[in-house]
């Protein structure tokens, strides 16, 4: 009697809509939360597919309300936050966490992904898809992807080089990327230079005596092959591709940027943790 109850119960919930234990298997998803504008003069509408089709005028934003019961929310067990388009873009975009995280893409890019590792993400309000010149965007799905395994810092560049308006800039020599594999990180860790009224930073990266950039960041550069990095970040981190590392091990690496200050530059190793049985 007491398993025909509960079978009785299950059969109501979902005739009602109502999945019993519902998991939070979808807690990762948040295009539903993006329903505003930045720009009052901008639009957007939730189409019945459920994609979102966002009219940009240059540097709105289509928003999302992060805030759980009007708190900022805790990302640090995610590793970052993608936007997948509809269709490809057409004009340059970027997403941006707070003042901290900005990532970059070019126009013609189907997917746009902003990580937050070497950041602080603990307090989290919103995040805003901008676009830097009018245009559709037609949203099919925003994401986090939760960390996986922990990376292992190796140092193989550390100083004080100084970037003000692209003057200085460094070397990380050849042989520093020996040990290097596909997929490791490159990370720099720095803070942006306030001083002054500007109000971006940039670092560009190319492989020394040449004006390569690196295939790992590349749909994040703008036309002048520069990374855009946020007024509060301490890190910025490019994944290495085959292709980088090969280059890298023949000529090093020359680095330079607009308003920062670089105090080390470190390579990361994927670690992952084996289970115990």
């Amino acid at each position: 009697m007491k398993r025909l109850k509960i079978l009785f119960a299950t059969a109501l919930l979902v005739a009602c809509g109502v999945k019993p234990n519902a998991s939070d298997e979808d807690s990762n998803e948040l295009t539903s939360k993006f329903v505003n504008t930045w720009n009052v003069h901008e639009s957007m509408e939730v189409n019945d597919d459920g994609t979102i089709t966002y009219h940009a005028l240059p540097w709105g934003g289509l928003v999302g309300s992060l805030k759980e019961r009007n708190l900022p929310v805790d990302w640090s067990e995610y590793e970052s936050i993608s936007v997948e388009f509809a269709e490809p873009t057409t004009a340059p975009t970027q997403i941006m966490v707070s003042d901290k995280l900005k990532t970059w893409g070019k126009p013609g890019i189907t997917t746009l992904t902003c990580y937050f590792d070497g950041q602080d993400v603990t307090s989290v309000s919103e995040v805003g898809l901008q676009s830097s010149d009018t245009t559709v965007l037609r949203v099919k799905r925003i994401y986090l992807t939760p960390a996986s395994g922990t990376w292992v810092s190796s140092p193989i560049w550390e100083g004080e080089c100084v970037f003000g308006n692209w003057e200085g800039g460094f070397i990380v020599e050849a042989d520093a990327f020996e040990s290097a594999r596909e997929g490791d990180k490159l990370e720099f860790r720095f803070t942006t230079d306030t001083s002054t009224d500007t109000s971006y930073w940039l670092f560009k990266t190319v492989i020394n005596e040449t004006d390569i950039t690196l295939e790992g960041n590349e749909s994040e550069l703008n036309q002048w092959g520069c990374a855009t990095v946020g007024k509060g970040a301490v890190a910025y981190r490019i994944i290495l591709t085959a292709g980088d590392i090969e280059k890298l091990r023949e000529k090093g690496l020359f680095v330079n940027g607009y308003y920062n200050i670089v105090t080390q530059v470190n390579l990361l190793h994927k670690s992952y943790e084996v289970a115990e049985d």
